[in-house]
């Protein structure tokens, strides 16, 4: 077997697309943004990689017919600007290895198509239950972090702390030394404890401003304030314990 299987199901034309990954991670922030990105744009699937790479095993879907894992690359034609071609997939490599050579593989095939811009979503976990999450940023290039702050996206030389792990952080790095791409990762703020539709609410409120997108953003919003209700009721239990373990000092 091939290390990496690409199949193509079609070969669009398409208009200097941007590349926008959203694999499984921190909170999965991307995973979430991409899929209802995807999802709610009408994206068509055009490519399949499936890989050794990735865990050995196969899903079963809703109607009982089971699938091997893969990532798949989705495309939109936008009416208002660059057209997109997303990544999303059941996992991320296993290995350092096989992070590097899937990450090397879809810039390939992006790069076949004509992007010269990378967007990767991902979370930023904090440990702690976020209220408010900020997007947090980091870019090839300095022009890319003054055009990003304008959209209300955080730049920090301390955070995330330790760099971006995975597929967000490689293909940035791949894209722009091999490649010649320029690119930017927004991190959504998240605990990391849960799948934060939160915070990709405020990744996604970034991309669709960034890229003058008709996505509608009702439904994530409406699971963005269910998030709000479950965490802000996780603040009170947590008030309460903190003050009963302070009365237990009294006597």
């Amino acid at each position: 077997m091939e290390p990496i299987i690409v199949k193509y199901l079609d070969r669009p034309e398409l208009n200097e697309p941007v590349l926008i990954e959203g694999l499984p991670g921190v909170g999965n922030v991307g995973k979430i943004s991409a899929e209802y990105l995807k999802d709610k744009l009408n994206a068509i699937p055009f490519v399949e990689i499936y890989s050794k790479y990735l865990p050995p095993q196969v899903l079963i879907r809703e109607d009982g017919t089971l699938y091997l894992v893969k990532n798949e690359l989705y495309y939109y034609k936008n009416p208002h600007g660059r057209d997109l071609i997303i990544l999303v997939g059941d996992y991320q490599g296993m290995s350092a290895e096989g992070q590097y050579e899937l990450s090397y593989k879809v810039l390939e095939i992006a790069k076949e198509f004509g992007t010269k811009l990378i967007f990767t979503l991902g979370g930023y976990g904090t440990g702690q239950l976020v209220e408010k999450p900020r997007v947090f940023g980091a870019a090839t290039d300095k022009e890319l972090v003054e055009e990003l702050k304008k959209y209300g996206v955080y730049f920090s030389s301390t955070e995330p702390a330790g760099g971006i792990v995975g597929a967000a952080g490689l293909l940035l790095g791949l894209g722009s030394v091999v490649f010649d791409m320029r690119g930017v990762c927004l991190m959504g703020e998240t605990s990391g404890y849960f799948s934060d539709p939160k915070s990709s609410f405020e990744v996604l409120k970034v991309v669709k401003e960034y890229f003058n997108l008709e996505l509608d953003l009702e439904e994530i919003e409406l699971r963005s304030r269910e998030i709000t209700e479950i965490t802000t009721q996780l603040k009170e239990e947590q008030k309460i314990e903190e003050k009963k373990e302070d009365l237990g000092y009294i006597g």
